[in-house]
């Protein structure tokens, strides 16, 4: 396999924590700019999707549980109660030359001894990403643990490219996500942990009472969004399309209603918890997820 080309890190949040940095209330007092996504005449992805999950390091169970739920949420949840996980993820449907489509889980590899070592390179990463065999219409998913350093850890928290098979020239499209727990959490795990600039908020509590991995969750569906609507560079996306703003990275910092700069918005809180969250998913199961930028209203739309 080798590598098809790059794209560009998730945009972190604490991008907008600079901006605040200068102004704490510019958020409140600027109007934002029209935010469209062009469309570049690419294939999406739509139908049935099948995803295939290769954990690298340390993951117990209950974490793994934790991610599976969420992405089997994604479309096998519509009786969840509302907001729900199945109805963030239904927006999708609103992009041109896309349509519904169900994710399902597919193959799971567990890499606990380090086959790699534990630092690693964009070229590991790769490497992983072609250990599954070509599927039509599949993304292939790398978790890495927390005790696992990935290069340029803290300035993406997670990528998503194709990689391209040699003998059937088939491209194949892969997302890497990291735990972020003792890594940049300020960076890649908010609002769930304090950000290293900008405003000094409290941070929310992770509804799965795990910082890393409720991290992930956020970075992973960041990710799935921006892969199925932009999986080979020419779908929707705004800016060059080696850094380019997509599905939910363009509404980056918003989860709810009402946010600004340091103030994710509007979110469900548990008082029983204290965790917050704004979609509910399988098996009881609570997350939070960002805003999406929905063609239709031309805008980032929230669940609250």
């Amino acid at each position: 396999m080798m590598l098809n080309y790059k794209f560009a890190m998730i945009c972190c949040p604490l991008f907008v924590m600079l901006v605040a940095m200068l102004h704490p209330s510019l958020g409140e007092q600027v109007e934002p700019q029209p935010l469209i996504l062009k469309y570049h005449n690419g294939p999406l992805l739509k139908g049935r999707i099948t995803v295939n999950l290769l954990w690298y390091g340390s993951f117990n169970p209950i974490q793994r549980s934790i991610i599976v739920d969420f992405i089997n949420s994604l479309t096998t949840s519509p009786k969840a109660p509302l907001p729900s996980v199945a109805s963030w993820w239904k927006t999708i449907e609103n992009y041109k030359r896309g349509g519904s489509s169900t994710i399902v889980v597919g193959k799971q590899i567990m890499h606990q001894r380090y086959a790699l070592g534990k630092n690693l390179k964009g070229t590991h990463l790769v490497s992983l990403a072609s250990v599954f065999k070509y599927a039509p219409n599949a993304v292939n998913i790398i978790f890495t643990a927390e005790e696992v350093t990935v290069e340029g850890f803290c300035g993406r928290c997670g990528t998503h490219g194709s990689i391209r098979s040699v003998r059937r020239r088939n491209r194949i499209p892969y997302i890497w996500v990291g735990n972020s727990e003792t890594q940049c959490p300020g960076q890649c795990a908010w609002p769930f942990h304090q950000p290293i600039y900008g405003p000094q908020t409290p941070p929310l509590v992770a509804p799965n009472g795990d910082i890393g991995v409720d991290g992930i969750i956020i970075n992973l569906a960041t990710l799935l969004a921006g892969t199925v609507t932009n999986p080979f560079n020419t779908g929707y996306f705004q800016g060059p399309p080696t850094a380019p703003l997509e599905a939910v990275s363009a509404c980056t910092g918003v989860f709810g209603s009402g946010a600004y700069p340091g103030y994710p918005g509007r979110v469900i809180w548990n008082r029983a918890t204290g965790a917050s969250y704004n979609a509910h998913g399988v098996n009881g199961r609570k997350y939070l997820l960002p805003a999406m930028w929905d063609p239709q209203t031309k805008g980032c739309r929230t669940l609250l």
